[in-house]
């Protein structure tokens, strides 16, 4: 099978992971402190892959330099996007009670959320595909981290869709979508990268991982919150210490 195969796969494998959450959320009524106990889980696992994943190993192959700009320019974009987004409808797209608008209330926040849900997913996948360049092979700890926190995301999100009154339709069309766009990109990702210099591609990987770092907080967190209260630091280390245990024993 060849490489840009493997890696779209991969990349759909982590984004087929939104629709299991999604699915979830639509058929079954999970606690909103579950999903949220779950998503400080995910966060945890997130910010420890990229920690020691990510940007480690992108800034032994390709520099200090070329690593610090990525990770700063990842968290700008990401930012300036998603505060984009957020005037538009999707700042709680993220959230399973009655945060998100329904599009009575906000005309255009159905598409808004649509392409926040794409923003989020988008750096996951990428980096997905970058793990194949060279010859390498996807870091276990990254597809773990990707899956383990995509599932609490897509639960969490589609309940909130399905509480201001969006349909299944709208609903999986959107995970669907997604999942499909996160095998692309990270395909793309590979091919594009595939003959890159090392501070290329380690310029490109923390872009990525400054943009999922912010995704993080600026989306997880705030659901994590709200319902774990004090115990989501301790949640959070525990997701921590989990991807740390896999990229020790995958190493």
């Amino acid at each position: 099978m060849p490489p840009w195969l493997i890696a779209g796969l991969w990349g759909l494998l982590g984004g087929g992971a939104l629709v299991i959450g999604a699915a979830l959320a639509w058929f079954l009524r999970v606690p909103r402190p579950v999903v949220a106990a779950v998503m400080a889980f995910g966060a945890g696992v997130l910010i420890a892959a990229l920690s020691f994943e990510l940007v480690a190993d992108a800034t032994e192959d390709g520099g200090l330099l070329p690593a610090v700009l990525g990770f700063l320019a990842g968290a700008l974009v990401y930012v300036a996007a998603n505060a984009v987004l957020a005037r538009r409808g999707a700042r709680h797209r993220k959230r399973s009670g009655g945060q998100q608008p329904s599009e009575g209330e906000q005309g255009g926040s159905g598409t808004a959320i649509a392409l926040g849900a794409l923003l989020d997913g988008i750096p996951e996948s990428v980096v997905l595909g970058l793990g194949l360049v060279g010859g390498g092979a996807v870091s276990p700890a990254v597809l773990a981290a990707v899956v383990i926190s995509n599932v609490p995301e897509g639960l969490s999100s589609s309940a909130g869709m399905k509480q201001s009154g969006r349909s299944a339709r709208y609903v999986f069309g959107v995970w669907g979508g997604i999942a499909l766009a996160s095998g692309l990109s990270a395909t793309v990702g590979y091919l594009a990268l595939q003959t890159a210099s090392p501070a290329t591609v380690a310029f490109i990987t923390t872009v990525a991982a400054g943009a999922i770092l912010a995704m993080v907080v600026d989306t997880m967190v705030p659901e994590a919150v709200e319902r774990t209260h004090l115990l989501t630091g301790l949640v959070t280390t525990l997701g921590f210490l989990t991807a740390f245990g896999v990229d020790r024993l995958g190493g």
